[in-house]
């Protein structure tokens, strides 16, 4: 009885005593854990903060000096480079050298002495330039194999700058393709007509292929009839007189024209014979960049000429004659 009694004031204790929270005390262990962890990421980064200060610091107390020195040399190198290459620019002038080849000339000058001073400047940061060097031969084999397209027209205008087969100002026909040379790069040719059209064309496919070079200046070919009837010589002395006579103005048909172009003279004579009139045709060099104007202009000249002079330009005519059949 005594040991029943016993046990039952413990079980009425034990049921007394106050209930513990389980989920409190699981709630409250993660969040305790959580600002652990959170107070350990933030140090870290703090850390990794100040060691990159640290090293972005102690790089400019033992390379600042180095990088003022390298920055000045490349400032003096581009100024020299431009001033060098201005003046090689103006002796390939005063040379009589065309304006392609100068401008290559002076380029390729700059180019090397920036070039130079890019390698001195690198020195006086303390990188060495071999491996740089080796990794540009390696990258340029690469790039010579996916670039091959790119790499001919420059190797094709390398050429044409040498070479010359044609100067800024020409007119040139290739590749079914014709106008006044605008200018000449490495890349391509650009062409311009008399209508202000600008044609690139790529270098590659004017090298090896046939040129057609006429200078400044294009040839019009007119032909105009006069009646059988009429004197053919005197009607070739007037055309050939008013034609002097145009040049000798304000409208000359070739522009100044040089030792390469001094056969390109004017020609008037009988082209053909057709079945109501005598054709004469008139071969005359005109300006590439008026070429249309004064063609239309030659054509006027001639055809007022003529009929101030009164020869006589027929036209087709057909006779037909009636027959009596009785």
């Amino acid at each position: 009885m005594t040991e029943q009694a016993a046990t039952s004031d413990t079980l009425s204790k034990a049921d007394q005593a106050p209930a513990v929270n389980i989920q409190d005390t699981v709630a409250n262990m993660p969040a305790s854990l959580a600002d652990i962890d959170v107070s350990k990421g933030l140090e870290q980064e703090m850390q990794q903060v100040s060691a990159i200060y640290q090293m972005v610091v102690e790089f400019f107390v033992n390379y600042s000096f180095q990088m003022i020195g390298a920055l000045i040399v490349m400032g003096i190198g581009v100024f020299v480079a431009r001033k060098l290459s201005n003046l090689v620019e103006t002796l390939c002038e005063k040379k009589g050298i065309d304006v392609t080849l100068r401008g290559f000339i002076a380029a390729s000058v700059r180019l090397v002495i920036i070039a130079m001073v890019a390698i001195i400047a690198l020195g006086k940061l303390g990188v060495s330039v071999t491996p740089f060097l080796a990794a540009i031969g390696a990258l340029s084999l690469g790039a010579g194999l996916a670039l091959q397209g790119l790499l001919s027209n420059y190797g094709a205008g390398f050429n044409i700058i040498l070479t010359r087969p044609f100067v800024v100002g020409d007119t040139i026909e290739v590749q079914g393709v014709s106008g006044l040379v605008k200018s000449v790069q490495l890349a391509h040719t650009s062409l311009i007509d008399e209508d202000g059209t600008e044609i690139t064309i790529p270098n590659k496919h004017i090298t090896g292929e046939i040129i057609h070079n006429s200078y400044s200046n294009t040839l019009a070919e007119i032909s105009i009839g006069i009646a059988y009837s009429e004197d053919s010589t005197r009607a070739i002395n007037i055309i050939r007189a008013a034609i002097e006579n145009l040049s000798k103005q304000n409208s000359p048909l070739i522009d100044e024209p040089d030792a390469a172009q001094s056969h390109q003279k004017t020609q008037v004579g009988i082209d053909s014979f057709g079945d109501s009139s005598v054709n004469i045709a008139i071969r005359a060099w005109l300006p590439t960049a008026s070429f249309h104007q004064r063609r239309f202009e030659l054509n006027s000249l001639i055809y007022t000429t003529l009929n101030e002079a009164g020869v006589n330009i027929p036209f087709p005519q057909r006779e037909v004659r009636m027959l009596d059949k009785s």
